[in-house]
């Protein structure tokens, strides 16, 4: 591992290794987290950014696919929410992320330093077979979470049931963490085949509220989810939607695994192969009682 902000051993790195691109996904991601500790988020998100910026012009390297999000758009005007919705972050780690944009526009128009900058809306799901998946400590994510409380009977707790939409509960644009990583191979090959600096937006056009996400880990576990309604959480637009056509038409790119059953089957076969101890105990009493 190397720190982004020591541009000396990643030129070096780079130099050696003879990088032609990179991507770039290292930052701090929690919202609620940047509300309170604002500082750490810019510390490292753009501070981090601009040492690995650095390192790369060093070496000469010019070609970069950047982990942004969809946090830019903060409230949205409009949903599904195209690439031309205004950018008006809510939160300092969407602040964070517009930001690193800002100096990429910058870098494209008097470096040569090409760029895209891919705008996730929500990663998740699994590839249980090759044992990849979300394992955070703590974790934040909303599925792996209610998937937590279902092997444990411990209630999760939802943030907020007073929003403006059907149930009251966030709209959410899930997509699974295999087609957002094929979105980074297309955006990848594309600036190596000559491609021009762009934003995407990467989701599946379809929005879940956090109800339904708790209804489809019911349909996919066969086990009720234990969960009491919070307070909303800061930071947390009621609902957050992509339109992706701009991606699939002009990287040819678009999401295979979009049912929501399917992301949330996925998560949980790996949350199976993957209980620690305590979990192993409370979900097998789970089991017991269910029989």
């Amino acid at each position: 591992e190397i720190d982004t902000r020591d541009t000396a051993r990643l030129t070096d790195l780079m130099k050696r290794e003879r990088v032609d691109a990179v991507i770039h996904f290292a930052a701090y991601i929690a919202v609620g987290e940047s509300t309170k500790v604002p500082e750490l988020y810019f510390a490292n998100n753009v501070s981090g950014s601009l040492g690995l910026f650095d390192a790369m012009l060093a070496a000469g390297v010019n070609k970069l696919v950047f982990s942004s999000t969809a946090a830019a758009y903060g409230i949205p005007q409009r949903v599904p929410i195209a690439e031309t919705e205004p950018i008006t972050p809510i939160n300092p780690y969407g602040e964070s992320k517009v930001m690193v944009e800002k100096i990429l526009e910058w870098l494209d128009r008097y470096r040569e330093f090409r760029s895209v900058c891919l705008r996730y809306f929500n990663a998740c799901g699994a590839e249980p077979e090759a044992g990849l998946g979300e394992l955070h400590d703590p974790e934040t994510h909303l599925i792996p979470l209610i998937l937590k409380a279902v092997m444990t009977g411990k209630p999760v707790t939802l943030f907020g049931d007073d929003y403006p939409t059907d149930d009251g509960t966030c709209i959410r644009d899930y997509i699974h963490v295999s087609d957002l990583a094929e979105a980074h191979i297309f955006a990848v090959e594309d600036l190596l085949n000559g491609g021009t600096s762009d934003v995407f937006n990467v989701g599946t056009a379809s929005g879940h509220s956090v109800k339904e996400v708790v209804t489809a880990v019911e349909r996919v576990t066969g086990k009720k989810v234990p969960f009491t309604i919070g307070p909303r959480r800061e930071g947390d637009p009621p609902s957050l939607v992509a339109d992706s056509q701009k991606l699939q038409s002009k990287l040819g790119w678009k999401p295979k695994r979009a049912d929501l059953d399917r992301i949330v089957s996925d998560a949980w076969e790996f949350a199976l192969r993957n209980m620690n101890q305590n979990e192993q105990l409370a979900y097998g009493r789970r089991q017991k009682a269910d029989t």
